[in-house]
């Protein structure tokens, strides 16, 4: 009998984050998370203490909790999940 094991592959968030830390610093906490390979961010708007950015995030299997964690300890909170894409994949029990 096969097993289904989904695999997130691509992620893209829309994230609320306070001025500080730099998204480059950011971007490097978040490709130290579980299944995370490339990370790109990109500033969609910014105000006085907080920046709106679009949050890329592809790997082989990326822990969307890990994630998640990683940017609540930088102040950040997720305010949508804009595109996902999982991958399924087979093997046998």
């Amino acid at each position: 009998m096969a097993e289904n094991k989904n695999r997130v592959r691509r992620i893209v968030l829309d994230v609320l984050k306070p001025r500080d830390p730099p998204i480059y610093e950011l971007a490097s906490q978040l490709a130290e998370c579980r299944g995370v390979r490339d990370v790109s961010i990109t500033v969609a708007e910014i105000d006085q203490s907080t920046e709106s950015i679009k949050v890329s995030i592809e790997g082989g299997g990326v822990n969307i909790e890990d994630v998640k964690e990683c940017l609540e300890r930088y102040g950040a909170s997720i305010h949508s999940v804009d595109e996902v894409k999982v991958t399924r994949s087979e093997t046998e029990a």
